[in-house]
Parts: structure tokens; C-alpha cells; sequence
């Protein structure tokens, strides 16, 4: 790091104040910027509140969207449509609208936030972080009360910086308060100083915490605050990071055994912080696996969570809007589609991948045929836990009231029998195959807010979860699952098992990686006699074992906010072989044989295309009309078959299921990603300058000397090319 002394302010929120006018009444009215004097740090109670404090700034949040302060939670948003998730063009895939810092659109800021206000601003989260550190350490407390504080605020300064870093490279560290004043300013380091520093601060973080934490973690109300465990899992996350095709070009097998090394010798300290696989005492078609997002009380898979409650109103209110998001509009929610891509990408119920998926092609294809038109036959049993389709039980604790908001709505016993059928018709015949046409109308008063499929991952199924973490309450204008108290869990355990797998594989180490393979599976519902549905070679095989940890984080990981990293940190997109202008030799890619896809086997992301599915009815039936009374099927006295209950053996339902298709639906793919004014296909292009982005123009025109990243326009250059090297130690 390089410090240097100019006539500007220095970066982030220091600038931030400075250039807002701030008056010497408002330094002084503030002192610290938050409120606060020194003395409070000489109380528990008073570190207690600063450190909470640093919770309510820094906690991902499951109804915010990717920025400086929240990451990718699962939702519909910039990161998720850039990956086989949804379709629809996310700002990093869009052929149309390529990201710049001066002109055209603007390359989204994760870097900088507001610059008039300390509390939207990326830097002020670290500025308030650092005055805590400060304050605790100055405070007269005794080292071991000292150290709960410390430890939970050097955690959080840890994951600010990752979060920096994942996106940049090397950025400014900054570990001191610094006042706004003239002549102050922070150099950005190297990528590699950023890693050891965040990684340092996590090692403090670990320590401290370990009297706290490390018999079993939390307990009472305290439970959901970060661990041991939660520090040394998160740096788990960074040097898997730093292992990655992203920033480890030549493939360094030095940096994968001193990963494997430090994270082997670190599981036992996660593991004694109470986490583990969760598990009940019955796991049906995949029950565990949807119930270990509905636990209110000690988890522990849930690694580091962010907590809400079902308080309606006030400072306390905390809701998760995540199963609003996801319920179909007929039961009050709105829904989410999930592209065809993922859907027709899901293993097969022997754990392989379906034969006519084109990509992991290392990997051995199912021995169970995959027919497209019945997408739910013989699948993974995550499958039916993360999407929906018509004709499957999706039962919810409701109540009447959306009845006698709308009469045409089906109550389903007040969502305890509630069934899912969301097939489609259409007013004109000609419509039928045409993919852009609007004009379907979906069953059951679903009409034109119909999802051809939903995603139904991390729902609060009443079938799974008898004590919903939701109060009901739904009337015409508002939806009755806006009060949920479901955890969102940022790092699950699951995530630290297939991290450590993911290293171990790259360092030579494959046998381990399948045994936690086989972990994963076990708890999804595989068992030994086919090899929990993994092949036999992956022991011995580098590449098509890391194909299949790839593979397997983006099944157990879907609609969690994990993919696009996964893309990013592998260069899936284009493998790598992509070149940004005026970038260094050490840019290319010499490791993994030059191609990263290549080596997995994996089909590049660039030049495809995602669609979305639908099931209309069929042409023996004819064409609809635009309400309720209008669904062909019932007007032709068409008596549906039992929806497939998740709380027994599928084998027959889900054939009874398909018989009803064959004779009443037919898959009907639609337009997902735009065309253009032609209705041309368009297709996903992910420009190599994205995987570092540049600096905002919002920052660097509040820190003049701020070098931008090579690629990318320089602001304060007039344009020229970025200098900065993100791959330079």
C-alpha cells in the first residue's frame, strides 16, 4: 500500500464529507461521524450498540439488489440474469448496451455508493467500522470483553473488503479513521496485499471469537451473530477466490496447497462452532434440503445469516419479501421464471446430467431418458424443491381473506391444499406457436400474471415447515406473505464442504473432494448403491472432478445469488481466451490448457441463448378467453389428476401427472432473451474487460489520483485506458 500526500481529500467517505459542504458545526455536533463519543466504548452496552450498528450496515439483505452494500441473493437481478438462472439480458450478457464508465451505460457501481451520504457509501461502511475498532480498543474493557466486539467488527471490515475485491482487484486498505481534511490520500494496493489483509483481519476475527464461539457457537438471543466458524468460512471464500482462473491465470498449484493446507486445518474449528449439514429426522423427496431455509431458531448450516422478523411495523420492522417474490399470483405473490436453460440442465434422478444437455460433457449423461415435454419426470430431488409446475401441491398457512378478495381465487383449504396450476391458453389459434405472443391467460384466475414455471427454492412450504415464519394476511391490495421471518443465509455449510472440495480438487487431492461430493448427495437424497450418482473415475480424474463440483454448487446453489461468481471466477463466459486492450502478458490465461471451458467441458455462455417454457393446452381444445370462466379445459369438462404430493413416493404420481399432460398440455417454449427490432436472436456476450470492473465515474471524479482499472476509460484521463493491473503482485 502506498500512502501519498496531495491537495485533495482522500477517498471514499472522506471525500464524501468533504465535498458536501459540511459545516465545522456538523464536525463537531458529530465528532465521529455516527452519533458517538469515546466513553461509550467503556460499557458492554455501549461497544454492544456500536457493533450492532455495524450489523445493520454491512448484512446482506434478501430484498435489496447487487450494489456496494448487498450482493446477489437469488433474485431476478443484474447478476442472476447474466447466468442460466433467468434469461432476460443482464446488464454483463446484454449484445446491445455494452458497460463504459463515460458514456453509454454505466458500469454498475459496487465500489463507491452515494457520495453525500455516510451510510450509502461503500467507504463510510469501512470509515464506521474502523472508528468501532478504534473506539473498543481505546475503551477500558478488559481484553476478553474487548475481544467479542473486536472480533465481530474485524469480521465485517473483512467482508466489506471481499466484497471490494471480487469486483476490483486491488483497492485502496484503508484501517484508520480518517478525518475529513485536506492532503489525505489512499493508494490502491495490489490484489495480493488485499487478499493477506482480509484474510489477516479474518484470522483476528477467528481468534477472538473462539472462547465465544467455539462450543458450539451462539446461543439464545444471540444466535445469527458471526462465529469462528463464520470467519474462518468466509476465508475459505477468499482463497478459493484467489485459487481461481480469475486472478490465477497460470494456474499456480502453489496457491491450491497452501489453500488446501490452511483449510483442512481450519474445518474442525468451523465444525466446533455447531455447524454442519442440516438434517431432520425424515428426509422425504428432498425435504431436508427445502427445510434447512425455514429454521428460526439455531441452524447449522447457516454459516453466516441474516435474521428478520414478522414485526408489521416501527424501527424493529425486519420482513423477508423472498416468498412474495416467489408465490404464484393467485395465492397474493407475484412469481419468478426460471429460464428453460437451468431447468433442462438439472441431473436426472440417477444423478447424472440429461443426454441432451450440451455442456459438463466430462461428465457421464443419465441412463434415464430426458423427454423436454415432461420436464419433471425422473429428476435430481432438489429439482422439485426448486421450481414449480402445474399440477404439484404447493401448500401455504393462509387464510380466507383471499377468497373475499377476489372469489375467482382458489382458497385450497386456505392454502394447506394449495395446488399449483398454472397451464396456459391462448384467444387465438394462430398464437399458439408463436413465442413472443403476450396473449395466454393462465388457469385458476392466474390469467395474464402467469408463470410457465416458478421457481420455488427456499420456500416456506407448509408441507416441510408446519410452523410457517410468516404471518398471512392478504386482502386485495396486498399480498399475504409480507410479513416473513425467514433467514436468508449468505454462506451455508454446504457452500464450506464444496469450497474446501473445489481446493482440494485443484490441489491434487480428488479423493477428498468426491468424499464431500458424496456428503452433499447424501443429504439430497442419493445413496451409496449408485455411488450417490456420482462416476467412478472423479478420484483420478482433475478435470472431470472439478467439472462436477462446478456442477453440483450450481445445482445445490440455484436461485441463491452464488452462480454468476461461479461464472466469473472460472471465465466461463468465453473459457478466458477473450483479450482487453493494452492489458500485460500475465492477462492471458496459460493455465487449464488455455480454455477453462474446454478443460471442463463446460459450453461457454457466450453465443447462447436462454428461453422459458410454458404448457399450453393442446390442439384439441379450443382457443380460450380472457377470464376466469374461459379456461378451455374446464369448459370442456376436463377432470384434473391429483397434484404430485411431495410427501410421497413420486414414481406413480408423477406418471399419473404425465398421462394428464399427454392428453391435455404441450410444452410450448417462449421468447426469453430479447431480439432485436427485427426479431432477430439475439445472444449473450460477456466482454472480457468485465471480469475486473472499472471504478465508477462517481468515484473517480471524488479522487482525482484513483488509477482506474486496465480496460476501462480513465476519468480523470480524459478517456485514456486504465492503468491499474488487478493480476500485478
Amino acid at each position: 500500500m502506498k500512502t501519498r500526500i496531495i491537495n485533495l481529500f482522500g477517498i471514499g467517505i472522506v471525500s464524501a464529507l468533504a465535498l458536501t459542504a459540511c459545516s465545522d458545526e456538523f464536525l463537531q455536533e458529530k465528532q465521529n461521524y455516527d452519533n458517538v463519543t469515546p466513553e461509550i466504548y467503556n460499557t458492554a452496552e455501549g461497544c454492544q450498540l456500536r457493533v450492532d450498528n455495524i450489523y445493520n450496515w454491512c448484512l446482506p439483505d434478501v430484498n435489496g439488489t447487487p450494489s456496494w452494500k448487498y450482493t446477489s441473493t437469488g433474485n431476478n437481478d443484474d447478476q442472476a440474469k447474466s447466468t442460466e438462472e433467468y434469461s432476460g439480458f443482464g446488464a454483463f450478457v446484454d449484445p446491445q448496451n455494452p458497460l463504459y464508465v463515460m458514456s453509454g451505460t454505466s458500469v454498475p457501481d459496487y465500489f463507491f455508493g452515494t457520495a453525500n451520504n455516510i451510510q450509502a457509501n461503500a467507504w463510510g461502511r469501512i470509515r464506521n467500522i474502523n472508528d468501532v475498532i478504534e473506539g473498543i480498543e481505546g475503551g477500558t474493557l478488559s481484553d476478553e470483553e474487548k475481544n467479542i466486539y473486536l472480533g465481530q467488527a474485524y469480521f465485517f471490515r473483512a467482508w466489506c473488503y471481499y466484497l471490494l475485491v471480487k469486483w476490483y482487484g486491488g483497492v485502496p486498505i484503508i484501517t484508520e479513521v480518517q478525518d475529513p481534511v485536506e492532503g489525505v490520500f489512499t493508494d490502491r494496493s495490489t490484489t495480493k496485499e488485499c487478499i493477506e489483509f482480509i484474510c489477516s483481519d479474518l484470522d483476528k476475527a477467528a481468534q477472538m471469537l473462539a472462547a465465544e464461539t467455539m462450543s458450539g457457537g451462539w446461543t439464545g438471543d444471540d444466535w445469527g451473530r458471526v462465529t469462528t466458524g463464520t470467519a474462518l468460512a468466509l476465508k475459505g471464500r477468499v482463497l478459493q477466490l484467489w485459487c481461481s482462473p480469475l486472478f490465477n491465470r497460470a494456474n499456480d498449484e502453489s496457491r491450491w496447497t497452501s489453500a488446501y493446507n490452511t483449510m483442512k486445518a481450519e474445518l474442525d474449528s468451523i465444525d466446533a462452532c455447531g455447524y454442519g449439514l442440516f438434517s431432520s429426522t425424515s428426509n422425504v423427496n428432498g425435504s431436508d434440503f427445502a427445510l434447512q431455509f425455514n429454521q428460526s431458531t439455531i441452524n447449522p448450516e447457516a454459516v453466516f445469516v441474516t435474521l428478520y422478523n414478522t414485526i408489521s411495523s416501527g424501527d424493529e420492522q425486519k420482513n423477508s419479501s423472498w416468498e412474495r417474490y416467489i408465490r404464484p399470483k393467485n395465492t397474493s405473490g407475484t412469481g419468478k421464471t426460471p429460464s428453460a436453460m437451468l431447468i433442462d440442465m438439472f441431473p436426472m434422478s440417477d444423478g447424472k446430467r440429461p443426454a441432451s444437455t450440451n455442456t459438463y460433457t466430462l461428465l457421464e449423461t443419465s441412463s434415464v431418458l430426458y423427454d423436454s415435454n415432461y420436464p419433471f419426470m425422473d429428476r435430481d430431488p432438489r429439482f422439485y424443491r426448486t421450481f414449480a409446475f402445474p399440477g404439484v401441491r404447493w401448500a401455504y398457512n393462509g387464510n380466507s381473506t383471499i377468497t373475499s378478495a377476489d372469489q375467482n381465487n382458489p382458497s385450497y383449504n386456505n392454502g394447506a391444499d394449495y395446488e399449483l396450476w398454472n397451464y396456459v391458453w391462448y384467444t387465438d389459434a394462430t398464437e399458439t406457436e408463436d413465442d413472443e405472443s403476450s396473449n395466454e391467460y393462465g388457469a385458476d384466475n392466474l390469467l395474464t400474471n402467469v408463470c410457465g414455471m416458478y421457481v420455488r427454492k427456499r420456500s416456506d412450504d407448509l408441507d416441510v415447515n408446519a410452523s410457517s415464519l410468516y404471518s398471512y394476511s392478504a386482502t386485495a391490495n396486498t399480498s399475504g406473505f409480507v410479513y416473513s421471518a425467514q433467514p436468508y443465509i449468505e454462506l451455508r455449510y454446504a457452500e464450506v464442504l464444496l469450497n474446501f472440495a473445489e481446493i482440494a480438487c485443484g490441489a491434487g487431492h480428488m479423493d477428498e473432494a468426491v468424499e464431500i461430493l458424496q456428503r452433499i448427495r447424501a443429504r439430497a437424497g442419493y445413496t451409496a448403491d449408485n455411488n450417490y450418482g456420482l462416476q467412478t473415475d472423479l478420484a483420478s480424474n482433475q478435470a472431470a472432478c472439478m467439472s462436477a463440483i462446478l456442477y453440483e454448487r450450481q445445482i445445490e446453489f440455484a436461485y441463491e445469488g452464488k452462480r454468476f461468481d461461479d461464472l466469473r471466477r472460472w471465465m466461463l463466459f468465453d473459457g478466458g481466451t477473450g483479450k482487453v486492450d493494452n492489458a500485460p502478458s500475465s492477462w492471458t490465461l496459460t493455465g487449464w490448457g488455455g480454455n477453462t471451458c474446454t478443460y471442463l467441458g463446460f459450453a461457454q455462455l457466450n453465443g447462447q441463448r436462454r428461453e422459458n417454457m410454458e404448457f399450453r393446452v393442446n390442439d384439441n381444445y379450443e382457443p380460450g378467453g380472457t377470464t376466469v370462466n374461459d379456461d378451455p379445459l374446464v369448459n370442456a369438462g376436463v377432470e384434473r389428476c391429483a397434484a404430485v404430493d411431495l410427501r410421497s413416493d413420486l414414481t406413480d404420481q408423477l406418471e399419473t401427472l404425465k398421462a394428464w399432460y399427454q392428453s391435455n398440455l404441450v410444452r410450448k417454449d417462449k421468447k426469453g432473451d430479447a431480439r432485436n427490432s427485427n426479431h432477430v436472436d439475439l445472444y449473450m456476450n460477456f466482454l472480457p474487460r468485465y471480469y475486473f470492473l472499472g471504478i465508477p465515474r462517481g468515484a473517480q471524479s471524488n479522487n482525482t489520483l484513483l488509477p482506474q482499472t486496465i480496460g476501462w476509460e480513465d476519468y480523470n484521463n480524459g478517456g485514456a485506458d486504465g492503468t491499474f493491473d488487478p493480476l500485478a503482485e
